[in-house]
């Protein structure tokens, strides 16, 4: 996906995503990168960032470069399994997050990510399952829609 379909993928982040803060700087079905600056929302009780803060934008990049892979077989994806390990704990700063392509299949998808510090310190590695749905399944009671 060229460049310039960041504003728009950055502007259809979710909620989830945007109450994070997480933007989105690169992004095609060969990798995804975002960034976030910690603030005070995504500390745990101790100050550290929390671990669901590295697990969901690990899911987040992960996702997106699956879902921009499945486009081209008019499909959309959502995620199975994550798998999140944290290797160092941060307090504050810049996140940034980058994800690459493991296996990419027609009915199913593994990508892996490492989330990193402003130093290059890798804070957490994590590595998600997805499954490709078609234009009319349902999922959670409801039907897919591939845009």
């Amino acid at each position: 996906m060229a460049e310039d379909a960041l504003p728009f993928l950055n502007e259809h982040l979710g909620g989830y995503n945007r109450a994070m803060g997480l933007r989105l700087t690169r992004a095609d079905a060969d990798g995804v990168e975002a960034e976030l600056t910690v603030g005070e929302q995504h500390l745990q009780p101790y100050g550290l960032v929390h671990g669901g803060v590295h697990a969901s934008i690990i899911e987040t990049v992960c996702s997106t470069g699956a879902a921009l892979h499945a486009r081209q077989y008019g499909q959309s994806v959502v995620g199975v399994e994550n798998s999140t390990s944290f290797l160092r704990a941060a307090r504050d700063g810049m996140l940034r997050v980058a994800a690459r392509p493991i296996s990419r299949g027609r009915r199913s998808q593994v990508w892996e990510a490492t989330v990193r510090d402003a130093g290059g310190r890798a804070l957490a590695v994590g590595r998600v399952r997805l499954i490709s749905l078609d234009a009319g399944e349902a999922i959670a009671g409801k039907t897919v829609a591939v845009e």
